[in-house]
């Protein structure tokens, strides 16, 4: 016999680029977002124990990262 409990989960409705403002509610385009949730260490150039977030879309990371991006096809 299996007894469940209430379980409340929240679901990303949209999602709105740190860079270009580009906002999106897309599956497909939010699953291509790249979240960034950090912090910084001991004598970060970011300050040391700063928390750092920051969404950005698949657009403007090609064109921020593209160039340094390893890409490895199936």
């Amino acid at each position: 016999m299996r007894k469940y409990r209430p379980h409340m989960m929240e679901i990303v409705d949209s999602v709105k680029c740190d860079k270009c403002g580009r906002e999106d509610s897309d599956p497909l385009e939010i699953q291509e977002y790249l979240p960034i949730d950090f912090v910084g260490g001991f004598n970060s150039v970011f300050g040391d124990m700063n928390k750092f977030t920051g969404d950005f879309c698949q657009h403007c990371v090609k064109k921020m990262m593209g160039k340094y991006l390893h890409i490895e096809e199936d």
